[in-house]
């Protein structure tokens, strides 16, 4: 009996050790990890904030909200956060902070936040640009680059390309024939703003749904006019973004406008998908090869019930639809706007660039793609206005999924991410004389760095999951429209004062006023009607298909 008691004991003063070693433990452990925890800190937060609004009032200015918050980097540092309404918002101006997010944190960083506009322009989320972290991201997503953007997908393409810079060269040729006809001048007076938008809507317009349009087609001024309008409201500050209880109140009347503009967009859209089905059904061809309606179409077919739930098939087409046209039209053509207003200012690079072309293609057969390996001072000339005039000044929003830990910092679940682009690319500590305009950088002391988000002091396409996926497409249009042009024509500005380089207030960063250019031919005539020949739409045809 005493032994059973004695065992009893025993039993019972080794079960209430090792509870009290368990409970030492993970006190221990716990006491550890708030005590870690305390040492790591929030980022600093901008001064400036109202109560309820934060620093919207500071956004909302007259100046552009990238000179703010560089403003607000110079004495914060290149990590800070704001305070939008009910949101923090993390702003990072460092090349290495921002590695840090797009590597480590990539994930974390991966979702994108709620807004207005993505709910009411790009179908509920369905545009996979602004669509949030999930499963329907990474279908889309993949199916895009797998079945659209593939560097394969984008060079059977490349005859559209072609086609229509060559059609373009030839137009403004004409113009030039023409005022040389009435106003018996040597050079012809025409605003390239214009153009470069006209073209790149027929190259994105026919990749994307067979459409071609003519410079004053109606059709054509609605395309522009709605983008336009599209991406004037994504760069707007909406009060009920960040203030939600305010919503019903529409200030300053964004949701209605929005609304107006998504339907808008969305009668376009359907008329071009309505016809992609009774071609179909007809058996009717477009284009020679399928366009990406075409494609999607396809793939859709059958599978919409099994795989997209949240979704029809018909608003996802439309939806992928509107996402490559808005990223496709404007940002190429700020990129090609600025592009050519800053050789028109560095008249010396231009002439590089135009000896360079004529030095590694000539003026006996028009430029084409392949020769871009060649043209490295074109090479440069791109990234530096990428990086002095990247296509937004500021990335396109993330937003946090999980607590992390970014610069040493404690970030929370739900906070969003901006990354100052114009601050990244101004840095002095990484490029000398950030201000200047000067290509050779990319030739000598940044010859390594290049634009495919890999080097994170240059980022105007992004970098990591939510890197823009159409960036061998948008690339392509850009170096052979630019080469076309300094190749085809004599460019210089139409006074003697510089080109004006204000930028605009929206989501993608273009030039404020219109870009007018006195230009002239520097190739012979026949050249200006190389496109006319159909031995040459088969030549292109043959040479991509092989």
């Amino acid at each position: 009996m005493i032994s059973i008691e004695l065992h009893l004991m025993f039993q019972t003063a080794l079960t209430a050790t090792f509870l009290i070693v368990a409970i030492i433990f993970l006190y221990q452990m716990l006491s550890q990890k708030m005590t870690k925890s305390s040492k790591i800190k929030s980022p600093p937060q901008a001064k400036g904030a109202w109560p309820i609004i934060g620093h919207l009032h500071l956004l909302g200015g007259p100046e552009l909200p990238h000179i703010v918050l560089g403003r607000m980097a110079d004495e914060c540092g290149p990590i800070f956060t704001i305070k939008l309404g009910v949101y923090q918002i993390l702003v990072v101006s460092d090349h290495m902070i921002a590695k840090e997010c797009f590597t480590k944190n990539d994930k974390v960083f991966a979702s994108r936040p709620k807004i207005l506009a993505a709910e009411l322009m790009a179908y509920n989320y369905a545009g996979f640009g602004v669509s949030p972290y999930g499963d329907y991201w990474k279908h889309m997503r993949k199916m895009v680059i797998a079945e659209l953007l593939s560097h394969r997908n984008v060079e059977m393409l490349r005859y559209i390309r072609v086609q229509e810079v060559r059609a373009s060269m030839k137009d403004i040729f004409e113009t030039w024939v023409t005022n040389k006809k009435s106003a018996c001048a040597d050079m012809a007076r025409v605003e390239m703003k214009e153009l470069f938008g006209n073209l790149i809507l027929n190259i994105v317009g026919r990749t994307i749904s067979g459409k071609r349009f003519s410079p004053n087609d109606d059709e054509a001024v609605r395309v522009h006019r709605v983008v336009r309008k599209f991406f004037e409201l994504c760069g707007t500050f909406v009060v009920s973004d960040y203030i939600p209880y305010v919503k019903c109140l529409d200030l300053g009347g964004h949701e209605k406008a929005m609304k107006v503009t998504a339907k808008d967009l969305d009668n376009i859209l359907e008329e071009w998908l309505d016809e992609h089905k009774k071609r179909r059904e007809t058996g009717l061809k477009g284009e020679s090869k399928p366009d990406f309606m075409d494609v999607l179409i396809s793939i859709l077919e059958g599978s919409c019930k099994d795989e997209f739930q949240d979704f029809d098939c018909d608003t996802i087409i439309k939806a992928t639809a509107v996402n490559i046209l808005v990223a496709g039209l404007d940002t190429t053509t700020v990129t090609l706007t600025w592009a050519l207003s800053l050789l028109l200012n560095n008249p010396q690079a231009l002439k590089k660039a135009q000896d360079e072309i004529d030095e590694h293609v000539g003026r006996k057969r028009p430029v084409e793609e392949s020769d871009m390996k060649n043209l490295v001072y074109l090479e440069a000339i791109i990234k530096e206005t990428f990086r002095l005039y990247p296509t937004g000044q500021l990335s396109v929003p993330h937003e946090s999924m999980d607590d992390c830990v970014l610069a040493e910092y404690n970030i929370p679940k739900g906070t969003g991410l901006i990354i100052n682009l114009w601050k990244l690319h101004h840095d002095p500590n990484i490029w000398s004389n950030p201000n200047q305009f000067q290509p050779e950088r990319f030739l000598t002391s940044q010859k390594d760095v290049d634009i495919k988000g890999q080097h994170y002091e240059l980022l105007p396409f992004g970098s990591g999951r939510r890197m823009c996926p159409g960036l061998n497409f948008a690339l392509k249009s850009l170096y052979l429209v630019l080469a076309s042009l300094l190749q085809g024509f004599e460019l210089m500005k139409p006074s003697t004062e510089p080109i004006d380089m204000t930028a605009s207030v929206g989501l993608t960063n273009m030039k404020k006023t219109p870009l007018e250019v006195l230009l002239s031919p520097r190739l012979p005539i026949h050249m200006y009607h190389a496109g006319d020949a159909p031995c040459d739409l088969v030549s292109i045809k043959q040479s991509h298909s092989k």
